[in-house]
């Protein structure tokens, strides 16, 4: 299968992209080189230019650039970076060499890539050892050569000269109908890219896989010389762990609070749903990852699927019963098992030494202010099945018997009490956002100054040479991008620092203080909003239990007088 990548570059050196493609490098993009320090060259592959000469690929480019006057800037695209890697397979099969592969590559790139200054490379040496046959596509991201104007471009400027290389999503999806379409024509091996990935592994975690699995080898060389046996032989990714913990859970829950239940009991894994997408926080880390990210297996729609089937598969009469009324039916009898080993305690005042988790059905025997004013079965949505909605039932009740217990637990007397420290978490919230914003706001600034310090002290002596040089004008025509670079740093403190060039010492360790704050601050962050979304959960369960409804809180909202 052929799949296409895009890789969009800010580096201004358009030089370190022919050396890429010649020489020898690591996954990581570092070049290799040997004894003598000399990069090495590739054993093989295929380079030609499209617009340009690729051997001075680096200094068209910057010719153009200065002529339209675009990529000036730090924060520019300079240039983007296809990559159509063919199926191995189609190697192995005699079915595609170098030279076919080559041949596709620049009819693709003088096809979707009109009037820019191409270079189109293949290589023959795919990562991992596979051997899969690639072809790089890199252009400068401002079009040399006025184009006719093809059905894909979007915009009437995307066929004129000077002006950027447009990637929307749209055009994204025809690139790999172009790909799929190309493959088929040749009666190579191929997939819908289109489709979403079951299982999606970035390269990002490809090389952490990679560099994980090293690392055990090493370590479990050491266990066996030592006689002893290794307990792990296999590297986990993060997503890699969520992915198995998943599939696990999914396929031994009978319902979605079964399977957050699941994940977070016997994996510690934490499950939030926000706009109908499910996203999975793994123990060792503090943002969330979204199942979108680990593959359409693992979001919402197909993991309830998954659940349903599940359930169906260990209750067959559901199917039976689906069509039937039973909006009358009673909660059965709870088993009572756990109040008989740890009775639960009389009509009297919360007792913390009780375990209401493992008997929670206990607080509703609890003499409080929060009292169950309405039957339970009032408050529950009609489900398909009898048997469905008894664990509905049963399970809301638990989950407000847990409430009570937790307003219980933090001494909340009132239910004003409860609401008055949720707007005072709110506010520290906002407070914390806030600083967060900031401090973020000046990280970008101080990056900002730390790149233009470097840019001047770089370039200063280009400057120096260039007051003391006796031919002026021939001495800015060969340094001209150097000169450029120290201009546009002097402006740039002129206009930001009074003219001031701050030292690099100072400038990085504002930034090492400035990046331990946000890190502090987002850890704060985390803690605070999960303690909101707590007692805004608290919130919402016991006006349930008093038996408000969303409309009526809010008509009580309306009629509170303001502050």
């Amino acid at each position: 299968m052929a799949i296409l990548k895009h890789i969009a570059s800010k580096n201004a050196d358009y030089g370190k992209s022919l050396e890429y493609l010649m020489f020898e490098h690591t996954e990581s993009g570092s070049p290799v080189r040997n004894a003598e320090g000399d990069m090495i060259m590739r054993e093989q592959f295929l380079l030609d230019g499209i617009n340009c000469n690729p051997y001075s690929y680096d200094k068209e480019c910057e010719m153009l650039n200065a002529q339209v006057h675009k990529n000036q800037k730090y924060s520019d695209i300079k240039s983007h970076h296809y990559i159509i890697s063919f199926d191995p397979a189609d190697n192995a099969d005699g079915k595609l060499t170098a030279e076919l592969a080559h041949e596709l590559g620049m009819r693709f790139a003088r096809k979707h890539f009109p009037g820019h200054q191409i270079m189109v490379c293949t290589h023959t040496d795919g990562h991992n050892e596979s051997g899969n046959i690639h072809v790089h596509i890199i252009f400068n991201s401002v079009r040399k050569l006025d184009v006719e104007k093809e059905t894909y471009m979007e915009r009437e400027i995307d066929c004129r000269a000077g002006y950027k290389h447009h990637l929307t999503k749209r055009y994204l999806e025809f690139l790999q109908r172009e790909v799929m379409k190309m493959c088929e024509q040749q009666g190579l091996h191929q997939v819908d890219l289109l489709s979403p990935a079951k299982t999606r592994i970035s390269d990002k975690e490809y090389r952490a896989k990679q560099r994980g699995q090293k690392k055990l080898d090493e370590l479990n060389d050491q266990i066996v010389a030592a006689k002893m046996k290794p307990a792990v032989t296999v590297f986990q990714t993060q997503k890699q762990f969520l992915r198995d913990a998943i599939m696990d859970s999914a396929g031994n829950a009978a319902t979605v609070e079964d399977f957050k239940t699941l994940l977070k009991e016997k994996y510690g894994i934490e499950v939030k749903e926000r706009r109908g997408r499910f996203s999975y926080l793994h123990p060792e880390r503090s943002k969330f990852i979204t199942g979108h990210a680990l593959g359409s297996d693992f979001e919402k729609e197909h993991v309830e699927q998954m659940i349903m089937k599940n359930y169906q598969a260990k209750d067959p009469d559901i199917q039976n019963t689906q069509d039937q009324d039973h909006d009358h039916e009673a909660i059965p009898a709870v088993n009572d098992s756990a109040s008989d080993r740890n009775p639960a305690p009389d009509r009297k005042d919360f007792n913390p030494a009780y375990d209401y988790h493992a008997d929670p059905v206990a607080i509703l025997y609890i003499r409080s202010h929060l009292r169950l004013v309405v039957d339970l079965q009032t408050n529950i949505k009609a489900q398909q099945s009898a048997a469905y909605a008894r664990k509905v039932k049963i399970s809301n009740l638990k989950e407000m018997a847990r409430t009570v217990v937790y307003v219980q637990e933090h001494g909340y007397d009132t239910r004003e009490d409860l609401l008055h420290y949720q707007t005072e978490i709110s506010g520290k919230v906002d407070t914390v956002s806030s600083s967060l914003s900031e401090a973020e706001a000046k990280l970008k600034e101080t990056n900002e100054r730390i790149h233009y310090t470097g840019q001047y002290y770089a370039s200063r002596s280009v400057q120096s040479a260039f007051l003391k040089s006796r031919n002026k004008k021939k001495f800015r025509e060969e340094h001209r991008s150097e000169l450029d670079q120290y201009n546009e740093a002097v402006h740039y403190f002129k206009e930001n620092a009074g003219g001031k060039v701050p030292a690099m010492k100072s400038l990085k360790a504002e930034k090492e203080h400035l990046q331990l704050f946000i890190e502090k601050q987002k850890q704060l962050q985390t803690s605070l909003r999960r303690e909101q979304k707590e007692l805004q959960t608290a919130v919402t369960n016991i006006d349930t239990i008093l038996g408000e409804t969303p409309v009526q809180r809010r008509e009580k909202r309306k009629a509170e007088p303001e502050l």
